[in-house]
């Protein structure tokens, strides 16, 4: 019950991160945007051309929120859940991960992105790929082995609590 908790308040804490950012501007995210809008953006000179689909800036961002993460995490399943072993330390942390992970595909993307207007960018509207939902789950597999390496560090910090 603890751990369906925990996924539920992630999951609320996830959504009051990300979702006013979108909302305010959808340019501020569009690092998370399909490829091909990303091209258009570029060629209307809404936002500069990138080597990489994210930038310096944005990738420190994941990483601090990453680590603050990670940190916030190894505490809260050894306090809370009594992780105290390795495994309980990952297997918690990665129920926990795996819930926001999917909950961000599956609601945040495929049901808001991909369906309300506000989160369109001006000039690309008319664009099909704001309804590819395979994108969206095709990042939620690699959101989902990139909480491995993150889930092995909490459950070996759950041993050194």
């Amino acid at each position: 019950m603890i751990l369906l908790f925990e996924c539920l308040i992630a999951i609320v804490l996830f959504t009051i991160i990300v979702l006013p950012v979108g909302l305010i501007n959808p340019k501020y995210i569009v690092g998370d945007y399909p490829p091909a809008i990303i091209k258009r953006c570029v060629e209307l000179k809404i936002i500069p051309e990138r080597k990489t689909r994210f930038t310096k800036k944005e990738i420190i961002k994941k990483i601090i929120a990453c680590i603050v993460f990670v940190t916030l995490l190894a505490f809260i399943v050894h306090k809370f859940n009594g992780a105290n072993t390795f495994a309980s330390g990952f297997i918690n942390s990665y129920i926990i991960w795996l819930a926001v992970c999917w909950y961000d595909a599956l609601i945040l993307d495929c049901i808001f992105f991909c369906n309300i207007k506000r989160f369109r960018i001006p000039g690309t509207e008319d664009m099909k790929e704001y309804k590819d939902y395979l994108f969206h789950i095709k990042g939620s597999i690699r959101g989902s082995l990139i909480g491995l390496p993150a889930c092995i560090v909490i459950g070996l910090l759950v041993m050194i609590f």
